[in-house]
């Protein structure tokens, strides 16, 4: 029998999707929930911000969960990171662009982070290091794709090209491009993300990124979804990527399920 090897770390793929994490007010729940539903098992490491569980499946680390602290006013969310080369620069371009940093950039295994929100008030993180799930596309468990809802699409495509230096990157690393009424990021050949306009969004009017994780049967796994606690937003269906549903995990924070073409 083959053994699984898990995939040594690789640079980030600048501008792209390159890690996605959790901030929870209760670390071990979550693991309880996205454990069998995911098929993720578990490596926790002391990290500058305190516990920091780094989810697995096949051996790949693909996500993370942080407790988050009582101090900070925040719900359970998951953040979405895009890889940078240099975090410093692409901070400074948050604040000249009308976003905001709000922690960062600081230290953490492996590289630099910095969380921000966009002009729509959308949060997401840049990452200036090793990669994560980026390149494991068709990983079961994994983030297969992530998107961003806010009322102006071309208007969020703007902003982040410019943070995240997209026009300056070839064509053989990152391409952006208009399909499915989106804005698509496409990596080496898989589309990774996309920018949607929304008017409102699960009855929310918040703009937010909102990241799918890849599994085999949406249906049978929206049914565990419920079973471990959580709450549908919206019921399977299709979609251009593949058919998707929309949960809830038991803390509130929001995410998707997607069986990928």
């Amino acid at each position: 029998m083959t053994m699984m090897q898990e995939v040594p770390p690789v640079p980030c793929v600048p501008g792209a999707p390159s890690w996605v994490s959790l901030l929870t007010p209760d670390v071990a729940a979550a693991q309880a929930f996205y454990g069998p539903l995911l098929g993720w098992s578990f490596e926790t490491v002391s990290e500058p911000t305190g516990p920091y569980a780094y989810a697995l499946t096949r051996a790949t680390k693909v996500a993370g969960i942080a407790a988050l602290p009582e101090r900070w006013q925040f719900p359970a969310t998951w953040t979405t990171f895009f890889g940078v080369t240099d975090i410093a620069a692409a901070a400074r371009r948050v604040g000249e662009r009308a976003g905001t940093v709000g922690i960062g950039p600081m230290d953490f295994t492996g590289g630099r982070l910095a969380i921000a929100t966009d002009p729509g008030g959308a949060a997401f993180g840049l990452w200036q290091g090793t990669a994560g799930p980026a390149r494991h596309l068709r990983l079961p468990g994994a983030p297969n794709w992530v998107e961003l809802s806010t009322e102006d699409a071309f208007g969020a495509a703007m902003f982040y090209g410019s943070v995240l230096d997209w026009d300056h990157l070839g064509p053989e690393q990152l391409e952006v491009h208009w399909e499915h009424e989106r804005v698509v990021v496409r990596v080496q050949g898989h589309n990774v993300a996309a920018l949607r306009t929304v008017k409102a969004v699960d009855g929310e009017e918040t703009a937010h990124w909102h990241i799918s994780f890849a599994v085999d049967d949406v249906e049978s796994a929206t049914a565990h979804a419920q079973r471990l606690g959580g709450r549908i937003i919206t019921p399977p269906a299709p979609s251009p990527y593949g058919p998707t549903a929309s949960v809830r995990d038991p803390h509130g924070a929001r995410f998707s399920l997607i069986a990928p073409l």
